[in-house]
């Protein structure tokens, strides 16, 4: 990982029923708004929110919902990949993409590198309980977690709720991620999304981008914004408010890890994932894989909410 400044940009959706229409002006608003955040930060990556194509609740089911977006890389987030070339940076934004079959729809994050090209696509691998589709909902959950090599370093790709999982982020740190993205349109509290943000930074020690949607989206739910940058010692040094705007930081590897706090003349003597007790971890494999009890103490008797779309 070199240097280089990071951007998290929260955008509002149009409010309007969701169509091919408003996706393209969606794109086009998004595309308007990374424009303004490179011109006056020069940032080297910028992060958009989760589904900012379209808004996250929309009122569609999984088929009208397939019917209105596309395949990623396609022509209605085009101008993403355009802007992404013209300003010669890193852009990450959300979408709902298209799968192979009608009423398959993944919920993804696109990695867009400096020539336009599309570096990795991330598809959620923890829908929220709203959105799945084994529980009503219109998205099919991601399989395969996602890091992806680029010129600035190892990013790693999250969505909203896969914070929630520490497991997830874990993984990435061990595949060399050294900065996460997590697009977000995040539904519960600030104190949610900030403790999640910071406790998966610091877990891992890595930089954390959250970029949450702000505004109305089409089914009427309210965002709150907040996006923030986090370093891996759980330091927040951008944070945003309600609105739509931008927050920056310069994301430093030869900083990061230097003292126990921030601030502090301690220099930090331990590594979560160098000091990780894998003889505990291998004794235990099985309760880790098992679906585990809830938080009132019973088994969830529907059983698992994630279903691979292969047996749909």
């Amino acid at each position: 990982m070199r240097a280089f400044t990071a951007a998290a940009l929260q955008v509002q959706p149009r409010p309007d029923p969701l169509t091919s229409e408003s996706v393209d002006a969606n794109v086009a608003h998004c595309v308007e708004w990374v424009r303004s955040c490179v011109a006056e930060s020069r940032a080297d990556l910028v992060v958009l929110p989760e589904t900012c194509t379209t808004g996250f609740s929309h009122g569609l089911g999984p088929d009208e919902l397939w019917d209105v977006v596309a395949e990623i890389p396609g022509r209605p987030t085009q101008p993403l990949h355009e802007v992404a070339h013209d300003l010669g940076i890193h852009l990450v934004y959300g979408a709902y993409e298209r799968g192979p079959q009608r009423g398959i729809v993944y919920n993804a994050s696109v990695m867009v590198g400096p020539a336009g090209s599309t570096l990795g696509v991330y598809r959620k691998t923890h829908p929220f309980c709203t959105e799945i589709v084994t529980n009503g909902g219109w998205t099919t959950p991601g399989g395969d977690a996602c890091v992806v090599d680029t010129a600035l370093g190892r990013i790693g790709m999250i969505v909203c709720f896969d914070g929630d999982f520490p497991e997830l982020s874990r993984i990435l740190a061990l595949q060399g991620a050294e900065v996460i993205v997590r697009p977000s349109a995040l539904l519960r509290s600030a104190d949610i999304w900030e403790l999640t943000n910071r406790a998966r930074a610091y877990d891992n020690h890595v930089y954390v981008i959250g970029a949450n949607a702000t505004g109305a989206d089409p089914a009427g739910t309210l965002y709150f914004g907040n996006s923030m940058i986090v370093t891996p010692t759980a330091e927040v040094v951008a944070r945003g408010s309600t609105y739509e705007q931008w927050v920056t930081a310069r994301l430093d590897p030869g900083q990061a890890m230097t003292s126990l706090t921030p601030g502090s003349s301690v220099r930090q003597g331990f590594d979560h994932l160098a000091d990780r007790n894998l003889a505990l971890i291998k004794n235990h494999l099985d309760t880790l894989s098992s679906p585990g009890a809830t938080a009132f103490g019973y088994r969830r008797a529907t059983g698992p909410r994630h279903t691979d779309e292969r047996t749909q």
